[in-house]
């Protein structure tokens, strides 16, 4: 169950009472009444933390991994050095530091400085056409090969350096077996915009230097380098740098002109970005794709720079055609976007972050970059190691319960081998599933639509506030207006066609996945049937009489339990094979399913009101159920043959729920610890 908590900002002369005018001294009158006004205001528009009650004790009640956790150090005793122009001006470790001296290149093509190109070239020493391949490395003290790992900041002061910050990823990995580069950007930093495909290629021409670093006898990294694993991590506008570096990585020509030749064609295999940003730079006016890369993306609830999980619109673009790859998206409550970089910390929008931003509900820096070290060093020794020891953490958060910060977390995943079943994207009809052949039906909803997911944003007409992925909105209520009896559940009901899952391999180690988040509307209760059958043929005023009545109970409804706490979400799933034998499984066995978390990033309530339409960002969590448990709870029911799937809301009299991506995976061996036991 969840309520908010409120925490009262601290009482000010304000809120002491009246204070008649005529207490006052006449003299300073005017002004003691305008200080009244100006402490009344403020207290008006200062907000309170509000904050969903923490279910971290019951969700993260378990821990199920057989395995040393990925966030301790591993074997190795860490080296570092730097790599560098040599010639720095405002650098001393990549001026004077230096243990490889690397050339410059010819940025000019992808970052314009536009009117700020004077001061910033004569601050740094050098323009766009000679910008320097710098980074500072952390390594092991071991001959190798290791896998290959870069690190890209984001769009900070560009005099306050960002790439100093991920000291915490560097010794960790590099201890765990990895190389690791953090790449100095900070040039590209500052007032300018649209350079994001200048640091994607940036990236890529330090992997140039990389593979020059590997083949020469004299360089120390010489046969160190597994240049068959590498990853990319980005932050903020790095990431989506590193989405961006992927996809050039494929190119032979730059989008944007195409007498500019690439030529790379590195085995990125891990791309990872923290709280990225979107669609900042189109290749050719399109979001960028992303194919055949492991993906990880995790952004904060409390983020007071990139406010919304844009991320997840880059998730849903990673394509798969090769087998054994998957992306994985992380919210995470009451992180920020600095406390990932050691430089930035909680002040996401600079100096001023104390008086804007509502800090006192963050969690602390090193829970944090705590959750960072669980899912970036996993993510890197499955993808790059092939350690699988750590998949699944990546289907059910839950599985590291012992390992992760108690806070709570809002996951998706997703396989190459997943077949949809229904991912609502293919058409605007709401009866046909995106498999040829599959139905969609839903029984007794008061909501049964499609339509677009939403990023948190006040402007909702913008592709900018759009997650940019359609989805399943269902809102039922099984009770009956005026009456005591129970209705019947609503149900909702995905029928595949006649072979569909033998041709698809269904069996014991086939899942059904789907994301699903819930919602706190609540329908108000149905009409009994017989209201129903007085009310047919009563042409379009009845209609209009109807609408207006049942809009004016569900206001009602809405605006008395807008306070009250409200009861958990929870749904049944269930499985029907070809014979008609049904089994069924509670959704909530799988995972959380839980109503928006609160979110309030601003101290000032009316510009929080302004800036964003709710309190909250709708992101869907992922639920994986393997068929064999179906056939555990009904013997008779045969997975081979399934032929529909069932979502019946007979746990919670009333609520509203949205839905995507609902198909069918296989379970990989690395996944076999099936269902976690309910804290």
């Amino acid at each position: 169950m969840q309520v908010q908590r409120r925490i009262p900002s601290p009482p000010t002369f304000a809120t002491a009472g009246h204070v008649p005018a005529s207490a006052l001294p006449a003299a300073p009158l005017r002004a003691s009444l305008g200080a009244l006004a100006a402490a009344a205001l403020a207290t008006a528009c200062a907000g309170s933390l509000e904050l969903t009650p923490s279910d971290a004790p019951t969700v993260l009640s378990g821990h199920h991994l057989d395995a040393p956790s990925p966030a301790l150090p591993g074997p190795h005793d860490v080296l570092t050095l730097y790599y560098g122009s040599g010639t720095d001006r405002n650098r001393a470790e990549y001026r004077d530091s230096v243990a490889i001296v690397t050339e410059s290149v010819d940025a000019s093509k992808l970052v314009s400085l536009g009117g700020s190109a004077k001061s910033r070239n004569r601050y740094w020493g050098f323009s766009p056409d000679s910008f320097p391949v710098n980074a500072r490395v952390w390594y092991p003290d071991d001959p190798g090969p290791h896998p290959l790992v870069l690190v890209v900041h984001g769009n900070h002061n560009m005099r306050d350096f960002s790439d100093p910050g991920y000291d915490w990823l560097g010794e960790l990995l590099a201890s765990r077996g990895y190389i690791l580069a953090s790449v100095d950007m900070n040039f590209i930093n500052g007032g300018i915009r649209g350079e994001n495909d200048g640091r994607g290629w940036m990236l890529l021409k330090h992997l140039q230097a990389w593979r020059r670093f590997a083949e020469d006898p004299e360089n120390p990294f010489h046969g160190r380098v597994d240049l068959g694993n590498i990853g990319l991590i980005g932050h903020s506008r790095g990431g989506e740098a590193v989405a961006l570096a992927a996809a050039f990585n494929r190119l032979t020509r730059y989008p944007d002109d195409a007498s500019f030749e690439f030529d790379f064609g590195f085995d990125i295999k891990a791309v990872i970005a923290i709280a990225p940003v979107d669609g900042q730079y189109l290749p050719a006016d399109q979001r960028a794709p992303l194919t055949d890369v492991n993906y990880l993306v995790f952004h904060g609830s409390h983020d007071g720079d990139v406010t919304s999980f844009h991320g997840l619109r880059q998730f849903n673009r990673v394509q798969f055609a090769a087998s054994d790859r998957f992306k994985s998206a992380v919210y995470v409550y009451r992180a920020n976007h600095g406390q990932w970089n050691t430089v930035w910390g909680a002040h996401d929008n600079g100096p001023r972050s104390p008086r804007i931003l509502e800090l006192d509900g963050l969690l602390p820096p090193e829970d944090q970059r705590e959750f960072g070290r669980v899912f970036v060093s996993s993510f890197l020794d499955i993808t790059l190691k092939g350690d699988d020891r750590y998949r699944p953490i990546f289907r059910d958060h839950r599985v590291a319960g012992g390992w992760l910060p108690k806070t709570m977390y809002i996951t998706r995943f997703m396989d190459s081998s997943f077949r949809p079943l229904a991912d609502f994207e293919e058409d605007i009809d709401v009866t046909t599933g995106s498999a040829p052949g599959v139905t969609l039906h839903g029984t007794d909803f008061s909501t049964w639509r499609e339509g677009q997911l939403d990023l948190r944003s006040a402007n909702r007409t913008s592709t900018s506030s759009s997650q940019l992925n359609q989805a399943l909105w269902l809102g039922w209520n099984n009770s009956y207006r005026g009456s005591d009896e129970a209705a019947p559940p609503a149900v909702f009901t995905l029928t595949l066609p006649d072979g569909l899952a033998e041709e698809w391999s269904a069996g014991a180690e086939t899942t059904l996945e789907m994301h699903v988040g819930g919602l706190d509307r609540e329908p108000g209760p149905r009409r009994p049937p017989e209201d129903e059958e007085e009310q047919q043929g009563e042409g379009d005023e009845g209609d209009e009489e109807r609408e207006a009545e049942e809009a004016e109970e569900d206001g009602r409804e809405e605006r008395d339990d807008e306070d009250e706490e409200k009861p958990p979400l929870a749904l049944t799933i269930a499985a029907i094979d070809a014979d008609g034998d049904t089994a069924r499984v509670s959704l909530t066995d799988y995972g959380p399913l839980r109503r928006p978390l609160t979110i309030r990033v601003l101290r000032r309530q009316d510009l929080e009101r302004q800036r964003f339409a709710d309190p909250w960002e709708l992101i869907l969590q992922h639920f994986s159920i393997p068929l064999s448990d179906f056939a555990a709870e009904n013997r008779a029911f045969d997975p081979g043959t399934l032929r529909a799937v069932l979502l019946v809301f007979d746990q919670a009299e009333k609520g509203t729920v949205v839905v995507d991506d609902v198909g069918l995976a296989q379970l990989h061996p690395g996944f076999l610890t099936a269902r976690v036991p309910r804290g």
